[in-house]
């Protein structure tokens, strides 16, 4: 029978094999961090417009949530012009000058700061979309949306408020080399970060053996525009269906990423339109609330050790205003 000292160091030495053998514990999954409010914005060119970004400030700062929220502001024309979320190039709503753009951040952030008792903070990204039916080049409407956005960020007058840009590429609406050159121009002229809604419209899920999506879109350039243009880019997808595809779609994204370019999304959280949905009706199955759309996102891409996340800090709903 070993003496008791030595039965103390073989207790030892097996105990620090154990834990040697012990895999660290898995991380923590991000907890839901509640959500913002995203608004389309349908500006006329009148006082209205910043009245309606004031009000729309103040209203968010009153409500205490910290966090992103893009103010949508529809597609650049030529020349120099902003046409309405959700139109096309025949409607005959009013076009505003993109300038305005930042009069209106300007205003939101002015109503933020005045009813700003609850100490919110707040990432105000200006949108649009890459929708090319008003005749702008995509590296002119780029380097402009870059510098619009610039200007916003220094007209902001509190430091409650770090004013920045969105982008919605959808691959319906435009060729993917209009999409990336767009982005291209944007990184180029700004180091200020974009945040990329984008959708993923026909790509795959990770069930599937495939790198196409719709209107010749593949997943690689679905990546480019979400996260492998620049380390500005954060993707912050739309996941609208209740079904959960958009979000594996966009995890079968990041896994290509991880694998075809070392980079796995940068991701920032998810987009959901429930308040829009219950504003306008006609969503059949695409109004998922905040809430489950940012928990579909996050359990997709943590069902893979090349795409788990370790934060997810956004969830943000749109609204008409």
């Amino acid at each position: 029978m070993p003496a008791p000292a030595t039965r103390l160091i073989c207790t030892l030495t097996a105990t620090a094999t154990a834990l040697a053998l012990t895999p660290p514990p898995a991380a923590a999954a991000p907890a839901y961090p509640g959500h913002t409010t995203s608004r389309y914005i349908t500006a006329d060119g009148t006082p209205a417009d910043t009245l309606r970004a004031h009000d729309a400030g103040c209203a968010d700062a009153t409500a205490g949530h910290h966090g992103l929220r893009i103010l949508f502001l529809g597609t650049q024309e030529h020349p120099d012009r902003l046409r309405h979320p959700g139109t096309t190039a025949d409607t005959t709503t009013p076009r505003i000058p993109t300038t305005a753009a930042a009069d209106i951040a300007a205003a939101y952030t002015t109503g933020f700061a005045t009813c700003n008792t609850t100490g919110a903070t707040a990432h105000l990204a200006l949108g649009v979309n890459n929708k090319n039916d008003g005749g702008t080049d995509p590296a002119t409407a780029g380097a402009d949306w870059a510098r619009i956005t610039d200007t916003a960020a220094r007209r902001a007058i509190t430091p409650a408020v770090t004013v920045t840009a969105a982008l919605d590429a959808e691959p319906s609406w435009s060729s993917p080399a209009w999409a990336r050159a767009w982005i291209d121009a944007y990184t180029a002229t700004t180091d200020r970060r974009i945040y990329a809604a984008n959708s993923a419209g026909g790509c795959p899920t990770p069930e599937q053996d495939s790198t196409t999506c719709n209107n010749g879109w593949t997943v690689a350039d679905i990546h480019y525009l979400a996260t492998g243009a620049a380390p500005t880019v954060h993707a912050l997808p739309q996941i609208y269906r209740t079904d959960g595809i958009q979000a594996r779609q966009w995890a079968a994204i990041s896994d290509w990423g991880a694998h075809h370019r070392n980079q796995p999304l940068r991701a920032a959280g998810a987009l959901s339109q429930h308040t829009a949905c219950t504003q306008r009706g006609g969503c059949h199955r695409t109004d998922n609330t905040p809430r489950q759309a940012w928990t579909q996102l996050r359990d997709a891409l943590d069902a893979r050790d090349t795409t788990r996340v370790h934060a997810l800090p956004y969830a943000t709903d749109m609204r008409w205003p």
